[in-house]
């Protein structure tokens, strides 16, 4: 899915007419959905994952601890986030990969402190995500990531992104827990899924943006397979790199890709469209 539409004509003609102009061409803060986007997200979600298990292993502040400490440098980077004047690769990603730390510690608290059922929280987390989207599409009209040029649009956008992480973690979980397919199994079991949303968009014309969105969800529990099959004990499933060889590898890639994003802005949103009105 490389490219994630707009999902009404008001939004479309923003993005391809006249009124574009009238709202601060270039002043989206996403990047464009590419090849780039994909891989860096599940790599996100990968170290989401693998960090949250080794934070509350090494850091000897407990899971609350840990939640409270990685909640704030989120907030800290997304103050950042919000006062850039357009997308920047490395700010928007240390976002994602911090809010992918705490999506999956706000799940395990929930699971792991409050004895609270991953059916519960996984319900829940749905239903919040869904009102989310719901107030969002009800005062924006659009729910597309092509049109994040406001501060309210900007707000709904993060604030649906941290719960596709919560939703994805305590589904992700339930899954896992409830087939007992191991990881490596469950990894294959959610990259097929993603690649039915990938058909269902191309081949049979589901709405590009619900197919951002499905797929989005479903890259969560996809890199937190990914990551717990690399670092988990061989014993339990595992490859056994353990957690910290695992985040420090997907962390050196991430970095890699991110460096390479910002010298050739090759994911800069509206940099195509642009090219193309101009040629």
């Amino acid at each position: 899915m490389t490219y994630e539409l707009s999902d009404t004509p008001e939004a479309s003609l923003d993005a391809h007419g006249p009124a574009r102009h009238a709202r601060r061409p270039g002043w989206n803060k996403v990047p464009e959905v590419t090849v780039y986007f994909w891989i860096i997200k599940v790599l996100c979600t990968t170290v989401g994952e693998t960090a949250a298990d080794l934070l509350n292993e090494k850091a000897g502040l407990g899971l609350t601890g840990v939640s409270l400490l990685m909640s704030a440098l989120l907030a800290v980077v997304l103050v950042v986030q919000f006062r850039t004047a357009a997308y920047r690769a490395g700010v928007y990603w240390l976002a994602v990969a911090l809010i992918s730390v705490v999506g999956t510690l706000i799940s395990d608290n929930l699971t792991d402190n409050m004895g609270v059922p991953l059916e519960t929280s996984t319900t829940v987390f749905a239903i919040v995500l869904a009102v989310v989207f719901a107030v969002w599409y009800r005062r924006e009209r659009t729910l597309s990531i092509h049109s994040i040029d406001t501060r309210s649009r900007e707000s709904y956008y993060w604030l649906a992104v941290l719960f596709t992480f919560a939703l994805g973690t305590a589904a992700g979980d339930l899954v896992s827990e409830r087939m007992d397919l191991g990881y490596w199994l469950s990894a294959v079991l959610f990259a097929l899924a993603i690649a039915a949303v990938g058909v269902a968009h191309f081949a049979l014309g589901l709405d590009a943006v619900w197919s951002f969105w499905i797929a989005y969800i479903l890259t969560r529990p996809l890199g937190a397979s990914i990551g717990d099959y690399l670092s988990q004990p061989t014993g339990d499933g595992g490859l056994g790199f353990g957690t910290v060889v695992t985040s420090v590898l997907f962390l050196a890639v991430i970095l890699g890709l991110v460096v390479y994003l910002s010298i050739t802005r090759k994911d800069v949103a509206g940099r195509a469209s642009v090219t193309r009105q101009t040629a």
